[in-house]
């Protein structure tokens, strides 16, 4: 007693089959739902208003045609209006919601409603297809690269990057928001998703600049001058590429390939204006980074590629801010010259199983935030050992493997921000050597092997 029964449908002829009576019932307790949700987040804010604007939401709730995506999204704009008569403009628009379109227009609403850098931030995402899953820490990444996330003195820009994301989340343009903790690949990471709608709107406002291939693309002109953000996600997408960059040359921005590639790219004066690239090399030869000028890439992610090493011109990359290696099995060595990468702020080895050291004086790249794996198998002129840890500012997750016995002090407990300490040792030893990487007391997760 006292339960109903909600069943939506955008079939006519079902609603039809279900009965005139039935249907109108449920339209009643459809737009008591919808009320409902309209109230919640217009009305939970700490600004007062006024009481007439209750009155109003009768109005509003007609304008969002039974759409509980509709009615959040509407409610969290009318959460910033504090007035009447801001309401009413609101509710006036003719342009809302109309037999022809549907609810897209009350989701551009809330859409139009954003700051300039929010839109910019939302819109991108029109490069993933829909129902992807998000990983949303390169998300905010990949904002960085492309200049989307405004400076601020106070936070860092993944902070700004976080606020904005969790800002926009609230206003549910995200949903699905998953946080992933003891990944056996990374410790800590959150992803989410788009709702079909949200991504209409975000492909609506970028038009041809994001072009998604989640198969093949047809004979007919796919690729235009204007595309600036690329996803592919089908079969050789070095074909496709070459294939359209040959009589086409788009200022491309973003490339993203979710596909392995098995031979090189051809044109490549054309992807100077890259920003950011994730490629997965099927081969042992970083073929494509020998000969490509990418100057402007400030985010590369090779994660799972085949490749042995990195060519050593990479360190002229100073402009790379996000350095993705993690589950490149055959990598054995990094660019001797890495210290001179000085923009770098992440730096993902994870997964990296034969990586034999990690390259000298890295301690001089003093933006580093992560470093996911440390190598310390071995001392001399051209490695790095733990001592060079004691500058960097590291956060989230860091191992430091092939410990030696009388390795030197790791200096640990200053990084604040890091949330799980892997160590493994080369082989268990009786000395007090633990002491040297002693963390702070908020540390979350600590793993210690062959001590």
């Amino acid at each position: 007693m006292g339960s109903a029964v909600l069943t939506t449908t955008h079939d006519k002829q079902v609603a039809e089959i279900m009965g005139a009576d039935k249907t109108y019932n449920l339209n009643v307790l459809k737009d008591s739902f919808i009320k409902e949700i309209i109230v919640a987040r217009a009305f939970s804010s700490e600004n007062e208003k006024p009481p007439e604007l209750l009155e109003m939401v009768g109005e509003i709730v007609k304008r969002c045609r039974g759409s509980p995506l509709a009615a959040t999204a509407l409610g969290s704009v009318l959460l910033t209006k504090t007035s009447v008569q801001e309401w009413k403009a609101i509710s006036s628009r003719s342009s809302i919601c109309t037999e022809e379109t549907g609810i897209l227009p009350i989701l551009k609403l809330s859409y139009n409603d954003l700051p300039p850098h929010m839109k910019q931030c939302f819109a991108f995402c029109a490069i993933f297809p829909k129902d992807y899953k998000i990983n949303v820490e390169k998300l905010i990444q990949l904002w960085i690269a492309n200049g989307f996330i405004p400076e601020h003195e106070e936070d860092s820009l993944e902070t700004t990057g976080k606020h904005i994301f969790n800002e926009l989340a609230s206003r549910s343009f995200f949903l699905d928001i998953e946080e992933f903790k003891g990944d056996k690949q990374y410790c800590f990471r959150t992803t989410c998703k788009i709702h079909d709608l949200m991504h209409d709107i975000a492909m609506f406002v970028m038009g041809k600049e994001c072009v998604v291939a989640i198969k093949e693309p047809s004979q007919i002109e796919w690729l235009s001058d204007t595309a600036r953000h690329l996803f592919l996600s089908c079969g050789e997408p070095e074909g496709i590429l070459n294939d359209s960059l040959e009589k086409k040359s788009p200022a491309i921005q973003t490339l993203i390939c979710d596909s392995p590639m098995q031979s090189s790219l051809k044109h490549l004066s054309k992807y100077s204006s890259l920003h950011a690239l994730k490629l997965c090399i099927r081969g042992t030869e970083s073929f494509l980074l020998k000969s490509m000028y990418l100057h402007h890439l400030r985010y590369l992610d090779l994660s799972t590629s085949s490749i042995k090493s990195l060519p050593e011109n990479m360190s002229i990359l100073y402009n790379l801010q996000v350095l993705d290696l993690s589950n490149c099995s055959y990598l054995d060595r990094l660019p001797m010259q890495m210290k001179y990468m000085t923009s770098l702020r992440h730096l993902y080895t994870h997964g990296c199983r034969t990586l034999k050291s990690m390259p000298p004086e890295l301690g001089k790249l003093t933006n580093l935030q992560t470093l996911t794996c440390f190598v310390a198998a071995v001392t001399g002129p051209n490695c790095s050992d733990v001592a060079e840890l004691q500058n960097l500012n590291l956060g989230g997750q860091l191992e430091i493997c092939h410990i030696e016995a009388e390795a030197e002090v790791a200096y640990l407990g200053k990084k604040k921000d890091l949330k799980e300490l892997t160590l493994r040792w080369t082989s268990v030893c009786d000395s007090k050597v633990l002491d040297n990487f002693e963390p702070h007391d908020g540390l979350q997760v600590l793993k210690i092997y062959s001590y």
